[in-house]
């Protein structure tokens, strides 16, 4: 690594590597660094869940470019951990000792897995899912009539879930709530996504959380649960979320608040430090809060802005959140934050798909969520998707009618 200040990136997932690859579309000629703590280079992480686990897929159709393409931008890959940031100085400490001065610094770092704190959450075949490798060390065990406990009922844990019956494992999801998915979607909705696992076989139970893990004597795990039963499994797979990769952020004197707090602009309360993806906390469009999305569209989007705003431009962050889960032959989609609505109108669309729209207080359209079969219900997502991006006007009892478009409130 040489000595002259370059545009620095702490993180290389998604949101480094597009940022990184952003910077040299919008005009930067001097040095890039992309700092990560894994080998690989970026990629996108839908797939572990998913296409990774099931087969359908290999690591390498997971990156985000061709390897090529980072050496002809002259983006430079540095495999080591960041030990220190000194925003005064501009430079970093790395690790192995190494020093980097930045022109200025981007934030991508993501977050760590949350770890089950209970006895045995250490035995092996007790796994989280956040990486590659991670990926590769799961896909293995989802073997025809493995028996696999999943630890949460979010969308990591059902996608993994489901990915494990393509399989042919026999598979028991354990959730602390009372429905799946916690306040991210409709309650409808987490009741037909746990149907939808139902029917394929899945066992969920909820309201119940993992005591302890022990192996048995034939070489099983077998999980207590706090209602007195005990779950075998050859594998566990723990999906109980992230929290915020910040503390380089807060131990640099930074604005922090379960991640790194951002303006409009996606900059930190120091000058010339930002921050995107998993780990910014950044204003919501929709209210007067901040919010922090763990999402693909998310890394993305934010990763474009962010390193403009390194170059100067001062562009205002405008997205609206939004994401989807693929499970066996569904999707659910996810647009603005339901958890802002007071109302809701449902919409039935083609098959036996639907779309709940929420209204807030004011009667403003604040989010959509939708689930159903592919094919049928992602163009209606589409137009929803615009509508709460545009913040339309629409009259709920015409918005309740199939016979009318949807079109027709854009």
């Amino acid at each position: 690594m040489n000595t002259e200040r370059v545009m620095t990136i702490v993180g290389a997932g998604h949101a480094g590597g597009r940022a990184a690859q952003t910077l040299r579309e919008a005009g930067w000629t001097g040095g890039i660094a992309m700092i990560g703590a894994e080998r690989h280079l970026p990629y996108e992480r839908p797939p572990l869940s998913k296409g990774l686990l099931t087969g359908e897929r290999e690591a390498q159709q997971c990156q985000l470019r061709a390897p090529h393409a980072w050496r002809d931008d002259r983006i430079e890959h540095v495999v080591g951990k960041v030990q220190a940031i000194d925003p005064q100085a501009r430079t970093l400490q790395l690790a192995d000792g190494r020093s980097v001065a930045y022109e200025a610094l981007l934030l991508a770092t993501g977050g760590h897995l949350r770890r089950l704190s209970i006895p045995g959450a250490q035995l092996e075949g007790v796994v989280g899912l956040r990486t590659l490798d991670d990926a590769a060390a799961l896909a293995p065990r989802f073997e025809e009539q493995a028996r696999v406990v999943v630890i949460g009922g979010g969308f990591i844990g059902l996608e993994v879930a489901a990915s494990a019956r393509a399989r042919g494992c026999r598979v028991c999801v354990v959730e602390g709530a009372a429905r799946l998915l916690g306040r991210c979607v409709p309650a409808a909705i987490a009741a037909q996504v746990q149907a939808l696992h139902e029917r394929h076989g899945v066992r969920v139970v909820l309201e119940v959380s993992p005591v302890s893990i022990t192996r048995s004597d034939d070489g099983a795990l077998a999980v207590l649960l706090d209602s007195g039963e005990v779950l075998e499994a050859d594998t566990v797979v723990v999906g109980i979320g992230i929290e915020p990769a910040d503390e380089l952020a807060r131990e640099a004197g930074l604005e922090t608040a379960r991640g790194v707090v951002v303006g409009e602009t996606l900059e930190s309360s120091v000058a010339g430090v930002f921050a995107a993806g998993d780990v910014a906390v950044f204003p919501s469009r929709l209210g007067e809060h901040r919010i922090r999305q763990e999402t693909w569209h998310n890394a993305q989007s934010q990763a474009c802005v962010a390193a403009r705003n390194m170059l100067g431009a001062g562009e205002v962050y405008r997205e609206t959140p939004w994401f989807w889960s693929d499970q066996f032959d569904r999707q659910l989609q996810v647009v603005g934050e339901p958890a802002l609505g007071v109302r809701e109108v449902v919409r039935d669309v083609a098959g036996d798909g639907r779309v709940y729209f929420a209204f807030d207080g004011g009667g403003r359209l604040v989010a959509a969520s939708g689930f159903g079969a592919v094919s049928g219900f992602a163009k209606e997502m589409r137009v929803a998707r615009l509508m709460v991006e545009r913040g339309v006007a629409v009259d709920g009892l015409a918005l309740a009618d199939p016979l009318v478009k949807l079109k027709s409130f854009i």
